[in-house]
């Protein structure tokens, strides 16, 4: 499972912190999205913010670029670790391996 909560959580703290104290809808539309659906995602874990979108977050929210990058790469080594060590298989990957061993051991099942 990917991991996204600790940009989730910089980005929330620095907004809800700022001197401006953006609102989620306020800080969507400053980087070019419609609503505040966008922040929202982010906030509650469920995606990233694209890398083409970065530097943006960082000018307006003044996080220097070191505190996000660290942010990220604890979020990458948390998910390589969950897919590494701690992921369950899911319905579709027990699929794909059962498929494999029967045809590299060519019986059926």
């Amino acid at each position: 499972m990917r991991c996204f909560k600790n940009i989730a959580h910089l980005i929330r703290t620095k907004r809800m912190n700022h001197p401006k104290g953006y609102s989620q809808s306020e800080l969507s539309h400053l980087l070019g999205y419609k609503n505040g659906q966008f922040i929202s995602n982010v906030e509650r874990a469920l995606c990233n913010i694209p890398l083409k979108m970065l530097r943006k977050v960082s000018e307006v929210l003044d996080i220097p670029a070191e505190e996000l990058k660290q942010a990220i790469l604890k979020d990458q080594e948390e998910t390589l670790n969950n897919y590494l060590y701690n992921l369950k298989t899911t319905k579709k990957e027990k699929t794909v391996e059962t498929e494999t061993h029967f045809a590299a051991t060519g019986t059926d099942a």
